[in-house]
């Protein structure tokens, strides 16, 4: 057992806990594996995995029982994550928007919402956040989306882009402005928004570098009715829903950085113990040694840091951005490094697709964009240090 494993080993999980991540090993292993080269070849959105998924019952995973669900530990949904990013990282993202999306609705969710819509989720739905647009991605608060009231409707007019599962969702947790209000940042608003509403189209999907199976769509909104039954919270409560949201899915998104980058790892340890040049393998080469101590040393530490916040969340922390910020940031740019030298250590080899390292590199890089760049994630690790 290596140094990784030992450190895997020391997760605090429950007994139940511990037998759902060996079947989410044993689906991605077997099953969705397998699979990702082709479906990062094709661009498929890959049905058959969200199918097993929906199987194993890991939706209901997000969801508190009285919804039909089977709640885990944050801990514990972090490394199914990480396990599902490390076989196939399209999967794995359209899998954990589904908790990024909905936790919204969990938190901040009637009663009647939740007895409505929940139950959907947790046999098998899928969800998209939808906060982007095309004039506002870092800032979310220059959001041009349009609510106004209208009875006991609301008419929403405006676009998103690049919602992941815009084009395959069943619900949508939207932001935009409340009409009613004129103060840019206290307008913002949260609603939920059901497939099939009229004059919801998707503009298009976006043909990506990356995550190529895992679809992301521009999604337009013209005068869609959308019951005021279906407003979060209060009109102007979106942007502290928004927040919430972000906190909650930026470990996640840093769990899956980490399973790209350990899996590049992992390849290319085993691409170095058996590849020979002048008569050694490549691993008995002290440069090589020295490139191996650093990975896996930052590697080691920050997996730590991700089982840290996820115990911080587990015992109900609320102020946990900086954290998170500082988790995203630093996995996301480890998982750039890893895969980079993995391919590096692969020599030609690496550049061909072949080897998933080629494809591991370039599902690497949105990790540092989505979910807030890496630079705004450094500029609010650093205002956390000016005093007040």
């Amino acid at each position: 057992m290596n140094v990784l494993d030992r450190l895997d080993a020391t997760v605090a999980l429950g007994d139940e806990e511990r037998m759902l991540l060996e079947s989410v090993k044993a689906l991605a292993r077997e099953k969705i594996a397998p699979r990702a080269e082709h479906y990062d070849r094709t661009a498929q959105f890959p049905w058959d995995n969200v199918h097993e998924i929906t199987a194993l019952g890991l939706n209901a995973m997000f969801i508190p029982e009285a919804y039909g669900g089977h709640p885990v530990s944050y801990t514990a949904y972090l490394a199914c994550v990480r396990e599902m990013a490390k076989a196939c990282a399209s999967t794995a993202i359209v899998w954990s928007t589904n908790f990024h999306a909905v936790k919204g609705l969990i938190d901040f969710g009637s009663e009647e919402q939740k007895q409505r819509l929940l139950p959907r989720i947790a046999s098998g739905g899928l969800v998209a956040l939808a906060i982007t647009e095309p004039s506002a991605g870092s800032d979310a608060t220059g959001m041009t989306t349009r609510f106004t009231p209208d009875g006991d409707h609301i008419v929403v007019d405006g676009g998103k882009t690049f919602i992941s599962n815009g084009d395959v969702a069943d619900l949508y947790l939207l932001f935009g402005k409340w009409s009613k209000i004129s103060e840019s940042r206290r307008a913002v608003s949260a609603l939920v928004f059901e497939k099939g509403t009229p004059g919801f189209s998707v503009v298009r999907t976006e043909d990506k570098m990356g995550h190529r199976a895992a679809s992301t769509a521009a999604i337009a909104f013209d005068q869609c009715r959308v019951p005021r039954a279906n407003l979060l919270g209060e009109p102007g409560q979106g942007l502290e829903i928004l927040i919430a949201s972000l906190n909650r899915s930026r470990p996640s998104i840093a769990a899956h950085a980490l399973g790209i980058a350990r899996a590049a790892f992992e390849d290319a340890i085993a691409y170095i113990n058996e590849r020979k040049q002048s008569g050694r393998r490549i691993v008995e080469f002290q440069g090589i040694q020295f490139l191996l101590a650093d990975l896996a040393t930052e590697l080691a530490q920050c997996e730590a840091w991700l089982w840290h916040v996820g115990r911080l969340i587990d015992s109900g922390a609320t102020d946990f951005g900086v954290e998170a910020s500082m988790l995203k940031m630093r996995a996301s740019d480890l998982a750039m490094r890893i895969t980079t030298e993995a391919v590096q250590l692969h020599g030609g080899y690496g550049y061909c697709k072949d080897y998933r390292v080629e494809r591991l590199m370039r599902d690497a890089k949105v990790t540092q964009i989505w979910e807030g760049t890496n630079q705004i994630h450094r500029q609010l690790i650093g205002r956390h240090f000016v005093r007040r």
